[in-house]
């Protein structure tokens, strides 16, 4: 039963990434009185920036290029620019190169990358064409839970051609090798293998997102972000208290309702006790996906790529063909440790001077690894990137590793490494944590879920807490 006795908060939200503050100034904009705990000294969870490695060179943690994030419905309706949000977008936003020494060059400008395509061009122009004039229209649909879509026949279009496997699409629809490449290097995001139902989907809807955005970052760090959430949140009158570890739910103070930006795991700890048997099983039966093994690396210049377009990328895709990029990706989701891993890569300081000294760079690069692996991915990683960028280890000055169990260290969420919040395969893409019609709801009518286990998923975005504040403000009444 919810207590009628007078609380002084409203709402608690325990975790303050991007969703837990979504879902508070969502909350507060109804004119609820919230508080956010977060175990951390510092607000952002995946978004936060710091000098990692040198004094002067400042590396976000984790999150670090924000597709989603300009395409969120919700941070849309927000003041971000007058918050101090100013988003970056390079020239090309991904970089995909080859061993020859060729890289597909994706660009804001959709015409530009067909150029780009050479053959493939035509074929590319087909696949993506029909979305990309109505990109806003799929990204909002995309972005919410999946119930009956408000644009059905643009979804059902999306569907057709997204439910196959990334395999299956680039097979189907590209003849070159660099332009498989490329989409294996797109579809890889979801970090399941590329021969899996609906991975085809995650390749389009990030291709679709570099036409509609270029890929921008926020100048300064993600922390900016984080930061002007913090601030507007505050604007409404929300509290947010830091260094405030939350072991039970006797920890926090009475409420009509807590929100948790945290991972079926962690709720269980806290309050499993408050859930039914039956809703506490289906629970602990929520997989966990591979991990990640990121390196942040002060540099005393910029990466030596062998392909020009790779010095005007925000992000590069390290891993060359289509099937160097899938045995990877298989690798990392059955348990082998990878020895050509696949590996995002993204270089700020190239178009945001704050990130580093006069003259040096930082780079921001990780790879899937299984989950809760303890191998040492370093000497993979570079070898990588010095495959296409010789003499990359020469202009290293200092790094920074962050192995699976020092990522789940530092943020609670990152089960093993696991970054997504969970596995994304086909059957937690429907029932994420558990198949419910409302899956920001339990059985318990306080307690609700607003993290990236969660739909829409993984990515910086805040929808996952916008559409769970949602669900709180239809079943209780201030």
């Amino acid at each position: 039963m919810i207590s009628d006795m007078p609380h002084k908060f409203d709402a608690i939200i325990v975790g303050s990434g991007p969703n837990g503050l979504a879902a508070a100034i969502t909350l507060a904009q109804a004119g609820w009185k919230v508080l956010v705990r977060e175990a951390q000294d510092s607000i952002g969870g995946g978004l936060r920036t710091a000098e990692l490695t040198l004094p002067g060179f400042k590396h976000d943690v984790c999150s670090a290029i924000h597709p989603l994030g300009v395409e969120s419905p919700f941070f849309r309706s927000l003041p971000l620019t007058e918050l101090g949000v100013d988003w970056v977008r390079p020239p090309i936003a991904v970089a995909h190169p080859m061993p020859d020494g060729f890289a597909v060059a994706m660009t804001l400008s959709l015409e530009e990358t067909i150029e780009g395509l050479g053959a493939d061009g035509s074929s590319y122009r087909k696949l993506l064409a029909p979305f990309s004039a109505r990109a806003s229209e799929l990204f909002s649909e995309i972005l919410r839970p999946q119930r009956i879509p408000r644009r059905p026949i643009l979804m059902t279009r999306f569907g057709w051609r997204g439910i196959a496997s990334a395999q299956q699409c680039a097979a189907n629809w590209f003849a070159d090798a660099p332009t498989r490449g490329m989409f294996a290097g797109m579809a890889a995001h979801s970090m399941i293998p590329l021969d899996s139902r609906m991975t085809a989907a995650v390749g389009l809807m990030f291709c679709l997102s570099v036409h509609a955005n270029g890929w921008p970052f926020p100048r300064g760090g993600s922390q900016k972000l984080a930061d002007a959430l913090a601030t507007h949140l505050r604007s409404l009158g929300g509290e947010i208290e830091t260094g405030r570890p939350v072991k039970s739910l006797k920890d926090l103070p009475p409420s009509r309702a807590v929100l948790f930006d945290l991972s079926p795991r962690q709720v269980l700890a806290i309050a499993g006790g408050e859930l039914p048997v039956a809703y506490r099983g289906a629970l602990e039966r929520f997989r966990y996906g591979p991990g990640v093994f990121k390196i942040d690396y002060a540099l005393s210049g910029p990466i030596p790529w062998t392909a020009e377009a790779c010095r005007r990328a925000g992000t590069v895709h390290v891993g060359g063909s289509f099937a160097e990029i899938a045995q990877s990706e298989h690798d990392a989701w059955t348990g082998k440790v990878s020895e050509r891993p696949f590996v995002l890569v993204a270089q700020q300081s190239l178009f945001d001077s704050s990130r580093a000294p006069d003259g040096k760079h930082t780079l921001w690069a990780y790879c899937h690894v299984p989950h809760g692996s303890t191998v040492d991915m370093s000497e993979r990683i570079e070898h990588q990137i010095e495959r296409f960028a010789p003499g990359f280890r020469d202009v290293i000055l200092a790094k920074h590793i962050f192995n699976p169990a020092r990522l789940e260290q530092y943020n609670n969420n990152y089960i093993g490494g696991d970054i997504a919040g969970g596995a994304m395969d086909f059957r937690q893409a429907i029932a994420r944590p558990v198949f419910r019609w409302d899956p920001y709801s339990t059985p318990n009518p306080r307690l609700f879920f607003c993290s990236a286990s969660t739909p829409p998923g993984p990515g910086v975005h805040g929808m996952c807490g916008y559409f769970a504040a949602q669900s709180v403000l239809k079943r209780i009444k201030r």
